[in-house]
């Protein structure tokens, strides 16, 4: 390879970062090991790998606050090894800015597959764009990508962005008003034909905590139930959309939290097949 990508492995377990290292090596990567989270994050801090795949559960430092620290200053892409079987589990790793996960025990070639993906999409999202325009907004200016500088504004300030979630913002942009499933946007925004959903619906509701006025009752990405999720224009209504009642029609008012999801506003579909 003319460009030698840089894999930070961190992980306690021994035979776990020698199999990767061998799986990762033979795929071009260059390699760095940390056996603790403290000597991982110093490792990340001192040599800017350009990935990094972190154990959740390591001594002393544990995965979840290695990723805390890292995104305190990165964006590098991190994939986050969990033993944890529980969904909930896994997804805290996604609300500290993990890109993606894999739950132990897990197939190296599947990992190293991942993370060739994550790499590839991360330096596409890095590369200046050509065939799209340098900048998207929403149609009255008040959400803005740049593609060239990677800065998103937000009512005329700039917002911090991981690279998940600037990918995640273009893309809507770029397609105001229309549905998107969550695999469609795995596919479409990060290029993944594999993961769990769940890392949709994490980056979203991370986005939403950065662009809307009110996160727990969205008025920008919206959720369609049944389909997915859209970028509503600002200038779009903000009235209550209607909620199906038990019996099957539409009944307006008041929605309580016992049937929303977190962050989640319901809209009306468009067309549920």
């Amino acid at each position: 390879m003319a460009d030698r990508s840089c894999v930070l492995v961190i992980d306690d377990d021994d035979t776990v970062r020698e199999v990767l290292r061998r799986y990762l090596m033979r795929d071009g990567h260059d390699v760095l090991e940390a056996a603790d989270g403290s000597a991982g994050l110093e490792l990340a801090l001192d040599r800017n790998p350009d990935l990094l795949v972190l154990d959740l559960m390591l001594p002393g430092m544990d995965g979840l606050e290695v990723c805390r620290q890292i995104r305190r200053t990165s964006s590098v892409p991190i994939i986050m090894l969990t033993a944890l079987g529980q969904v909930s589990d896994r997804v805290v790793g996604l609300e500290y800015g993990a890109d993606d996960y894999v739950v132990k025990p897990f197939s190296p070639r599947e990992l190293a597959l991942r993370v060739g993906r994550v790499l590839d999409r991360s330096r596409a999202s890095a590369a200046p764009a050509t065939a799209q325009p340098q900048q998207l907004s929403t149609t009255d200016g008040e959400l803005t990508a740049d593609a060239s500088s990677r800065v998103a504004t937000c009512r005329g300030s700039e917002i911090s962005l991981t690279s998940r979630e600037f990918d995640l913002l273009y893309f809507l942009l770029a397609h105001p008003g229309r549905v998107f499933g969550r695999v469609e946007l795995m596919e479409k925004v990060w290029g993944w034909s594999f993961g769990d959903q769940s890392t949709v619906t994490v980056h979203v509701r991370r986005l939403r905590e950065k662009v809307e006025i009110d996160a727990a009752r969205p008025q920008r990405i919206v959720t369609v139930w049944g389909v997915g999720y859209r970028l509503e224009p600002a200038t779009a209504t903000t009235a209550r959309p209607l909620l199906p009642a038990a019996g099957g029609s539409p009944t307006a008012g008041p929605v309580s939290a016992a049937h929303l999801g977190a962050g989640d506003t319901p809209v009306q579909p468009e067309a549920l097949s």
